[in-house]
């Protein structure tokens, strides 16, 4: 007989209050206190705590951050989490290479019953959230269960993502919608402005 906890990493309903799935998050709440309340920015001991905590996280992520479990958060090289944000584990999160993350982000992975009786249980069930490579979450955005948000997309600051989002577009709103694509000539325009930064700089 499967465990809670198999359970949960099934993508199943399970009880939150078996011992080892409590024992995992005092763990994280252990980790989480150092890593928002005694360490040190990017010093080797934060980046140390970071580690233990979301193991899978090869990109940076800013104190304070909130989440479950910690172990079911991946996230690929040169992303970054700022300041402040919540993600929910109980199903994995992942989180492509070079996405940004703004403040105050929500990723919500946990389900709950619709019915109140069977939801006073305390059953619950994790949907997975999969955000692209080289996308750009604006602060205070909220990405619900089971979403999935393709490669190259800006989500605009404030926006309720409810269903997928497809890759190269700008996304906004509540519910989030798609507004328009990324095109060659956004990609053109910003590479040259980067560009005249650079030469800028070189010159200074």
């Amino acid at each position: 007989m499967r465990g809670e906890k198999e359970k949960m990493l099934a993508g199943e309903w399970f009880d939150p209050h078996d011992a080892e799935l409590t024992a995992d998050r005092d763990r994280a709440t252990r980790l989480m206190h150092r890593l928002n309340v005694e360490c040190c920015g990017h010093g080797d001991d934060y980046r140390t705590t970071l580690g233990e905590l979301c193991p899978n996280v090869r990109g940076f992520i800013r104190e304070p951050f909130h989440c479950d479990y910690g172990y079911n958060i991946h996230m690929g090289e040169g992303s970054f989490v700022n300041f402040d944000c919540v993600f929910l584990d109980l199903a994995p999160i992942r989180i492509g290479c070079g996405t940004l993350i703004g403040p105050k982000v929500q990723l919500l992975t946990a389900h709950h019953p619709f019915d109140a009786a069977t939801r006073g249980t305390a059953l619950e069930a994790g949907k997975p959230i999969v955000i692209g490579d080289h996308c750009w979450l604006g602060g205070g955005v909220i990405v619900c269960p089971g979403v999935t948000i393709g490669d190259d997309v800006v989500i605009g600051a404030g926006s309720v993502v409810v269903k997928d989002i497809p890759s190269h577009c700008i996304a906004v709103g509540n519910p989030c919608r798609p507004i328009r694509a990324i095109t060659d000539a956004d990609h053109e325009q910003w590479q040259r402005k980067a560009r005249e930064y650079r030469a800028w700089k070189e010159g200074i």
